[in-house]
């Protein structure tokens, strides 16, 4: 199936898709701020620069695209064209991200990955549920957390 688009307006779109400072990431940063929460953002020194880092926690929270990262759920599906170069690209992300969370766990950070999909859409969940999510993980001692879609951590 070719693209419905020109391969300059491809172009252009794709180039407009922003990796920091995207609409759900302000979102998370907003509720956390909101609740008296102060965190660094995109810190370099750390592996995969984190969207938000909480060093009073010793946690980090990535805030990722379904697409990009490739989440199973309804934000994804895999792209009709070019399919060997997106199959290489999610996987390498996939990988990427593997990598990055094993060393920033063997460093003694906790880690959070909120999914876009629990962010986005008439389902998403509510402030006051990611909120307590977040809260409610940062107080403990838990490791690794998963916000997706259907709220479950895992």
């Amino acid at each position: 199936m070719t693209d419905i688009v020109t391969k300059a307006v491809r172009s252009r779109m794709m180039s407009g898709i922003r990796g920091i400072n995207t609409r759900p990431e302000i979102r998370i940063r907003q509720l956390l701020h909101k609740e008296g929460f102060r965190f660094r953002l995109h810190t370099s020194h750390l592996p995969g620069k984190p969207d938000i880092i909480l060093p009073r926690f010793q946690a980090v929270v990535f805030v990722h695209g379904c697409f990009w990262h490739g989440h199973e759920c309804h934000l994804f599906k895999w792209p009709q064209t070019r399919r060997t170069f997106w199959k290489e690209k999610i996987t390498g992300n996939r990988k990427r991200d593997e990598e990055v969370f094993s060393m920033l766990a063997s460093d003694g950070w906790r880690i959070m990955v909120i999914w876009e999909c629990a962010l986005k859409g008439p389902n998403r969940l509510k402030n006051g549920f990611l909120v307590s999510q977040l809260v409610q993980w940062l107080r403990s001692r838990k490791k690794y957390f998963e916000l997706t879609l259907n709220g479950n951590g895992l």
